[in-house]
């Protein structure tokens, strides 16, 4: 009746894999820009697949005070219809 587990228990799945990976440093702070401009679409679509859900932090490696500035300023563009909310 019982069931039999494998080498990680009752989670599943195999040996684990791969190791530390080093986290991406934040590319608005790499570059000292204080203000991300709602304007600026180009830098905004970096950070919007073609699905046009915004990037969490961790996929697109900004710090948590960028990502504040960012999700702002693409709320704003979108507000603007500078860029669309989403794509086809």
């Amino acid at each position: 009746m019982t069931k039999e587990r494998g080498s990680r228990g009752a989670a599943g799945g195999g040996p684990r894999r791969g190791g530390f990976r080093r986290r991406r440093a934040c590319r608005f702070c790499v570059e000292k820009i204080d203000y991300i401009d709602y304007k600026d679409v180009r830098v905004l679509m970096l950070s919007i697949p073609e699905r046009g859900k915004i990037q969490p932090r961790r996929i697109s490696g900004t710090c948590a005070k960028c990502q504040r500035k960012l999700t702002t300023a693409i709320k704003r563009a979108r507000q603007l219809a500078l860029i669309p909310y989403i794509t086809d």
